[in-house]
């Protein structure tokens, strides 16, 4: 199985599935200029969430919308709030900073407006702007750390062989590529969904980024024991050997991942599903790069294949 032989193929449906999310990344940032490439829930960008179920007919939106936009003030301006619904019964509210009276006044209103039916507040929480910017900062600074340490980390570990930069350049390059995938998707699923990117959104992130640089290493790891086995054998084909030899176990193990998120996306709650939903498709996402992107690039930079792109070109001005 010559798996590497196919390593720029490999390399453009990476182009293909980042491409669109870029797009969709640049269509919200010119959108919502203030929130960036990404929609930002309130633990970014500030705000509050309010969560209510009624006991009796559940209100529509519209209703909903009203009653916030009669209640807000210009201390206070949480007019135009984000709803979703929560099952048959409920509702979660996003909205401008509100104080725990003006959110009292709603839920009265909200009583009055469903006949003096009981409206159970489920969840309400309240981030200002200035610790939402701190939280955006603290996020940005986390992901840089990571590949930082990621790249430090695979130089020392694979020091025992030729180029151990490479290792580490490789496996953060890979981890990129599963940070734009994910980020894409969000943004993606903001734009036709409304989905906003949260505390959960950030921990599945993370979670991404460290199973991918785990799966990378699995295979890193073959190449550096068969670097001492196969000694006469050429670049190429000892980096194809040792993908061939970690195939069914890194595929195996992040079935048995995608499985378990899979049945957690269909039957695990509305609550979780959004957190699920990003952490399938980045896993699914940190598979592919650990197999396909990662090991090749270092057949290759072993190759110094940029050399023949620029020399074809050269001959092609001749």
């Amino acid at each position: 199985m010559n798996i590497i032989k196919h390593r720029y193929l490999y390399f453009l449906i990476s182009l293909i599935v980042i491409i669109p999310g870029l797009i969709f990344m640049g269509l919200e940032w010119r959108a919502h200029p203030e929130e960036g490439p990404l929609r930002l829930g309130i633990d970014f960008r500030g705000g509050s969430l309010l969560e209510v179920q009624f006991t009796g007919a559940r209100p529509s939106s519209d209703e909903i919308r009203a009653i916030y936009d009669a209640n807000a003030t210009e201390a206070e301006p949480i007019g135009e709030p984000v709803i979703q619904p929560l099952g048959e019964d409920a509702y979660s509210i996003r909205s401008r900073t509100m104080s725990d009276e003006t959110k009292g006044k709603l839920v009265t209103a909200m009583e009055a407006l469903g006949g003096g039916s009981t409206v159970t507040v489920l969840n309400f929480t309240s981030v200002s702007p200035a610790v939402g910017a701190e939280v955006t900062r603290a996020a940005g600074f986390a992901i840089l750390m990571a590949a930082v340490a990621i790249l430090i980390y695979i130089w020392f570990a694979f020091r025992g062989v030729e180029h151990p930069f490479r290792y580490g350049t490789a496996a953060v390059i890979a981890m990129l590529h599963d940070v734009l995938v994910v980020l894409g998707v969000e943004a993606m699923f903001g734009y036709f969904l409304g989905w906003e990117a949260d505390a959960l959104f950030l921990t599945a992130l993370l979670t991404v980024i460290g199973f991918s640089v785990h799966d990378t290493i699995v295979v890193f790891d073959r190449v550096r024991e068969n670097s001492h086995i196969y000694r006469r054998v050429d670049y190429e084909t000892l980096v194809n050997h040792s993908i061939v030899q970690t195939l069914d176990r890194s595929i195996s193990t992040q079935l048995t991942v995608m499985f378990t998120l899979t049945a957690l996306a269909l039957f695990g709650g509305e609550s979780i599903r959004h957190f699920v939903i990003i952490l399938l498709i980045g896993i699914l996402s940190g598979t592919y790069s650990s197999i396909f992107n990662a090991t090749p690039i270092l057949v290759v930079w072993e190759n110094k294949e940029w050399k023949n792109w620029f020399g074809r070109k050269e001959a092609a001005a001749a």
